[in-house]
């Protein structure tokens, strides 16, 4: 009994001791198993480490050897990043085609169709777009009225004049690049986006 015991008194000291060392506290950030399944290096995407000696800096190995096999050695390019077929188009995010027209290309933009359905739902969305875009210049009722506008100053009263007859292509146009007074937003703002912003200006604001 008393052989049991002990047995029993040392494989729960021995547990505990063994979990108390894998905590974390202070500067001490614990012990892992197989540590380098949980910190490998890093591929390089343009380069690749050819030699031993090169890659000795970056070993986290026992052996203390570099990880210099860490490198696609199938690739003939000398970069771990494979290149895209020749030919191939890249897309955005939301898959669309990189918009391409320039800043003063608004006749070619003006043909653009929009490519979003008309819905309720588009609608209601591009409504809170515009709220988060475009109220603060062009004002909640498109009048040009917004509090950044009245700074400003020159902001766009969409329901006036020539701005009730531009075709959808010239509104995401500008909105993607620029004109006059009002900056650039294809950075901040997905196509999509912009689409469903210009289905609510016609719809909604300009009662297209």
């Amino acid at each position: 009994m008393k052989i049991t015991h002990s047995i029993y008194v040392i494989a729960i000291a021995g547990f505990s001791i063994g979990l108390a060392s894998c905590g974390a506290s202070g500067d001490h950030p614990g012990y892992e198993y197989a540590p380098q399944m949980y910190n490998s290096v890093a591929y390089e995407p343009l380069t690749q480490i050819q030699n031993e000696q090169e890659g000795s800096w970056l070993s986290n190995r026992e052996d203390g050897k570099g990880e210099f096999f860490n490198s696609n050695i199938n690739n003939p390019h000398g970069m771990n990043m494979r290149e895209p077929v020749e030919g191939t188009v890249p897309r955005t995010k939301d898959g669309s085609l990189p918009y391409r027209l320039k800043a003063f290309e608004l006749e070619e933009a003006a043909k653009i169709q929009n490519p979003i359905e008309l819905t309720d739902q588009v609608l209601a969305e591009g409504k809170v777009l515009y709220y988060q875009y475009c109220s603060a210049c062009h004002g909640a009722n498109g009048e040009g009225d917004g509090k950044a506008g009245e700074i400003v100053g020159g902001v766009a009263n969409l329901k006036g004049g020539a701005y009730i007859d531009l075709p959808e292509g010239h509104i995401f146009h500008v909105i993607m690049k620029g004109k006059g007074r009002m900056g650039a937003h294809g950075s901040q703002i997905s196509q999509e986006r912009i689409w469903k912003i210009v289905h609510y200006v016609k719809q909604e604001i300009q009662k297209q």
